[in-house]
């Protein structure tokens, strides 16, 4: 049996009148996936429970069968394990997004204009991080490089005890002073990003990307802090092996912290200008090598969410279908073994707020050799009305293996 999780990152929405009171998912034009949910196991899943955040990391953790509340550290640590970073006990890692503020003179008073600086290159990116690491990084603070404009600080003998750190894109729009935490423990850290301004405003990537009228990457921002995780190796956990085909450095780390296969795809950005064919061949090449199950995780639905590009989400959609699930579906199909696809977002992200919701998602599972009384289409709304609940989150993988 080979198994695929197709995971639509914040797929999930809300009816609302940017769409004439539809949802992405209810718009999109998906053939091949409603075609499948017919004789699916369509329902919903809470993939985020009782006092949990919202996050992809929680809610991924719980798609892949590990329980958030028994392991999860914060979301930083695991992009730090992404990126090759060894964390010691005593380190704290905390996400470093490159962002776009305004110009007030005072930075409490600047306004979160774009959370990931235009979709900045990995390559402008990297020289923004070399610059803050050689003004700002000492033996205490280290920054590390990732993918974009998502990045990686460690604080030796650190504490997460810092207040709240809100991320960056949950303040679109929004003057920061009101998201400035006031810990103590957290001042130092708001130095950092307040002396990164001034560094970095008119920084040669910056200037350039001024003179093209692009976004600038005139700050840091850091929140999602962490210690040092351990996960459960996930073929000892499951009886299968695994793969993770991803562009983000969250869902690479979960991989490579529960010993998964996590293979680079050139070009994939986790927008819609990811290499959707390349992730697809991912997946085959993963199948191919022998591996049981493919995580494929797209961002794309996700980003749209966020900023609150209802069309774009839509297209984001219809382009994992056509141009993913179409080329897998058809290897499995034609590989003469049983399969079973999991296709779900980890949480919503509605197109109203811009920002993840903890309500509970919609799943289907399509078997091969099981015919299920499914649904005409596979929309939050007929997940609700199929009257198929799984409250805890983390079982959602066993249901895929055919564990209960």
């Amino acid at each position: 049996m080979k198994y695929l999780v197709l995971l639509c990152d914040g797929m999930a929405d809300t009816a609302s009148e940017f769409l004439n009171g539809k949802t992405p998912m209810e718009l999109a034009n998906k053939p091949i996936i409603d075609g499948l949910a017919k004789t699916a196991l369509v329902g919903l899943c809470r993939t985020v429970g009782a006092g949990l955040k919202p996050g992809s990391d929680v809610a991924n953790l719980s798609v892949m069968g590990y329980d958030p509340y028994v392991c999860y550290t914060g979301r930083s640590p695991l992009e730090a394990a992404s990126i090759g970073v060894e964390l010691k006990p005593t380190d704290v890692a905390l996400r470093c997004n490159i962002v776009t503020l305004s110009d007030e003179e005072n930075y409490c008073d600047k306004t979160m204009v774009d959370y990931c600086a235009g979709d900045i290159s990995t390559k402008e990116a990297h020289e923004i991080i070399a610059t803050v690491e050689k003004e700002l990084g000492n033996e205490i603070y280290k920054f590390y490089g990732g993918v974009s404009y998502r990045h990686c600080l460690v604080w030796q003998n650190g504490t997460t005890e810092l207040g709240t750190l809100t991320p960056p894109h949950d303040i679109s729009g929004r003057v920061i002073k009101d998201y400035l935490s006031d810990s103590e423990n957290a001042r130092d850290l708001i130095e950092l990003m307040k002396k990164s301004y001034n560094i970095l405003k008119n920084h040669p990537v910056n200037l350039a990307r001024r003179e093209k009228g692009l976004n600038e990457a005139n700050s840091i921002w850091l929140w999602g802090e962490g210690k040092k995780p351990v996960l459960e190796d996930f073929y000892k956990k499951n009886g299968v092996t695994g793969s993770v085909v991803s562009a983000v450095d969250l869902l690479k780390g979960i991989g490579i912290c529960a010993n998964m296969e996590t293979p680079e795809v050139e070009g994939a950005t986790g927008y819609l200008d990811t290499n959707f064919e390349g992730k697809a061949k991912a997946a085959i090449d993963a199948f191919e090598k022998g591996i049981d199950l493919v995580y494929l995780h797209v961002e794309a639905p996700d980003e749209c969410g966020h900023r609150g590009e209802a069309e774009n989400k839509v297209k984001a959609i219809e382009l994992i279908e056509s141009r993913i699930l179409k080329t897998v579906l058809e290897y499995l199909q034609n590989s003469g073994e049983a399969f079973r696809i999991l296709i779900m977002p980890d949480h919503p992200t509605p197109l109203v707020t811009k920002t993840h919701s903890s309500e509970p998602v919609p799943f289907m599972i399509y078997d091969s050799t099981v015919s299920e009384n499914g649904a005409e289409t596979f929309t939050e709304k007929t997940a609700l009305e199929s009257g198929i609940f799984v409250e805890h989150g983390p079982s959602i993988m066993d249901k895929l293996l055919g564990k209960i």
